[in-house]
């Protein structure tokens, strides 16, 4: 009952004397879910960063597809002249745009586009349960329509999504911002770890932070496993 487990330890806790570590009360098979695939800036600009994860995506990918469950992409779309301006410019600074050392920005031509593996086709983006949208901002909620709600968010209750699985780039940047803006939205998040990546020296210190604040971190094997053979749906707002 709620009245025991308040005075039972702690299961996801640790205290070595020196530090606290917390962790997911929860595992994928925990409860009954409606889950999404979120692929985040797995696009042409960052394909030398893609290369570790582009196996695992597809196969992330091919067992959402197979179970047609939702999938969602986004793709960066930030370049150096298109009249935003915001704090993301303003802490990389307006240097390195002639060198492509500045990172905020998206260099080429087709630098925006999906990687050709995983990308979805027009027909594909037919399905109610399919979205693609670029973004302008690490955390992939931050996207609005004219009445200033949440694309990604709109489109995930409209498909009673409960719980969302992250994939994509980068792991130190709109990974991290993601989970936590899930988080305040009310989703359980799922950090797939060899399916993410980034440029940087942060990865494994991202997903530790990740791991022991807001998210379940996991493999591809234990997602592609969960999703095809112990998925249980549960029903609309059963949850969230």
């Amino acid at each position: 009952s709620p009245d025991e487990r308040m005075h039972a330890p702690m299961p996801n806790f640790k205290d070595d004397g020196k530090f606290l570590s917390f962790w997911a009360n929860w595992k994928l098979t925990t409860r009954p879910r409606r889950v999404a695939l979120l692929i985040d800036d797995a696009q042409e600009e960052y394909r030398p960063f893609a290369k570790q994860i582009l196996p695992s995506l597809e196969r992330l990918l091919a067992a959402f597809r197979d179970s047609d469950l939702p999938v969602v992409w986004s793709t960066w779309s930030r370049r150096f002249n298109d009249g935003i301006c915001n704090a993301m410019d303003r802490w990389y600074g307006p240097y390195g745009v002639t060198s492509k050392e500045n990172a905020c920005y998206i260099y080429g031509t087709e630098g925006t586009e999906v990687l050709t593996e995983i990308k979805p086709s027009a027909a594909e983006l037919e399905k109610p349960n399919r979205f693609i949208y670029d973004s302008v901002m690490l955390d992939m909620f931050w996207r609005f329509d004219e009445k200033g709600r949440s694309l990604l968010d709109e489109k995930l209750r409209s498909l009673d999504v409960d719980t969302i699985i992250l994939t994509g780039l980068w792991t130190d940047e709109c990974i991290v911002a993601t989970a936590y803006a899930g988080l305040s939205r009310g989703y359980d998040v799922v950090v797939v770890s060899d399916a993410v990546d980034t440029a940087t020296p942060n990865h494994a210190a991202a997903l530790q932070v990740m791991r022991g604040t807001c998210s379940l971190v996991v493999t591809t094997e234990e997602v592609e496993e969960y999703v095809r053979t112990q998925l249980e749906t549960c029903p609309p707002g059963s949850f969230k």
